[in-house]
């Protein structure tokens, strides 16, 4: 089966983590708005008015299947794909995370859009660099410290052991990201997370991703997406 992706084309944002998840898992897929008149079937996709028709990109077709929510998706793919345990109570443990990376992925695009994302970034300024100091005092300590504890815990490979989950190339997708757009207060935090630096490390030297980020698939990142680099937000 070739799966179908929608999601917006000229951004990574909340697709790339599924896009991670069938890079890794090596299957076959179609990023559908990226193709000729892709965007138009999506939108009809989600204007349908029987059926399940999803809230908003992303969202998968598999088969007779469409699955919305980021989160949703991967805990479909993670049990097909080996990129989630096999019992019910892992698959819900790693579903629970990937939840908790949501929040996460929320906070980090309220950096740059506090006020809400019908204003552009110019219009929230001020309180964007409020928002961003509180997120960086409080909320990236609290995240991504919980996430290191859990490698810790688990003998610093991978969150839940020796094999990687989804969650583990999402957490990879955090660190690169938060890279780019924040490198100067990231450099500056990566030494209290020396776990998921690893962590980001292995999975970016995993022959899969390795060839995806490679390749003309992985869109770069910019200032449409969830990760922007503002350089008066990062000092």
């Amino acid at each position: 089966m070739t799966y179908e992706l929608y999601y917006w084309p000229e951004i990574q944002g909340r697709g790339e983590y599924v896009r991670l998840a069938l890079e890794e898992a090596g299957a076959a897929y179609v990023d559908v708005a990226r193709g000729p008149r892709g965007v138009a079937a999506m939108m009809k996709m989600m204007d349908a008015e029987k059926g399940t028709p999803p809230f908003a990109p992303p969202f998968l077709k598999a088969g007779k299947l469409v699955i919305g929510q980021t989160a949703n998706i991967l805990l479909y793919l993670g049990a097909r794909h080996g990129l989630a345990p096999k019992t019910e109570a892992g698959r819900l443990w790693v579903h629970q995370l990937q939840l908790t990376i949501t929040d996460l992925v929320v906070e980090i695009h309220d950096t740059h859009h506090p006020l809400g994302p019908s204003l552009y970034y110019e219009d929230q300024k001020a309180p964007a660099k409020k928002r961003t100091a509180d997120f960086w005092d409080e909320r990236v300590p609290k995240y991504l410290g919980y996430f290191e504890q859990l490698l810790d815990a688990n003998g610093g490979t991978y969150v839940t052991g020796r094999r990687p989950t989804y969650v583990d190339l999402s957490l990879f997708q955090i660190v690169e990201g938060l890279r780019y757009a924040f490198p100067k207060r990231m450099k500056a935090f990566e030494a209290d997370v020396p776990g998921l630096v690893g962590l980001h490390d292995r999975i970016a030297a995993r022959p899969n991703i390795k060839a995806y980020l490679a390749s003309k698939r992985r869109i770069p990142f910019n200032e449409q997406g969830i990760f922007r680099r503002y350089r008066e937000l990062d000092r």
